[in-house]
């Protein structure tokens, strides 16, 4: 939000802790943080990695690139993540057949069997949260994010 201040030879100011981009950047980080407890502590997974994994586990199938784009992480934390899950024995790369610079990138059973260990803990943590809120700021949010988005993507 920005204010003007007494004199109007002053600039504009910009009120950080009230400016709605860096509120949501902020609420997102803090849940993000605490949400990596679990997996840190579960298999001590990084974000990128949790992410990684996550994508994975949803979709079957993944390039990096598309990983990538789902999870909007940067190419180089998706490498290192895949990396990782790699030295792990987490996924398998496997060429793609007709662009040899693409790799498909596959959990492998142990991959799944974190993934799948993950899955119930996520949506624990996920209702647990929503449960600080009453049903009508649970819609309030649901709705607000999602109309949000719709707007974002038409731009």
């Amino acid at each position: 939000m920005t204010t003007k201040r007494e004199s109007s030879d002053e600039p504009e100011i910009l009120e950080l802790e009230n400016f709605l981009p860096y509120r949501l950047y902020r609420l997102a980080d803090a849940v993000s943080r605490e949400f990596s407890r679990i997996y840190k502590d579960r298999h001590g997974l990084t974000r990128p990695e949790w992410r990684t994994l996550a994508g994975l586990g949803q979709h079957g199938s993944m390039t990096a690139t598309a990983l990538g784009e789902q999870s909007a992480m940067h190419k180089t934390k998706v490498s290192r993540a895949v990396a990782e899950l790699e030295r792990r024995r987490w996924l398998t790369r496997t060429p793609d057949e007709k662009d040899r610079r693409i790799e498909h990138l596959t959990l492998t059973k142990a991959g799944l069997t974190a993934y799948r260990e993950m899955v119930p803990l996520a949506k624990a943590f996920e209702r647990e949260l929503l449960a600080k809120l009453s049903a009508g700021e649970r819609t309030a949010i649901t709705n607000g994010l999602s109309a949000l988005r719709e707007a974002l993507d038409k731009d």
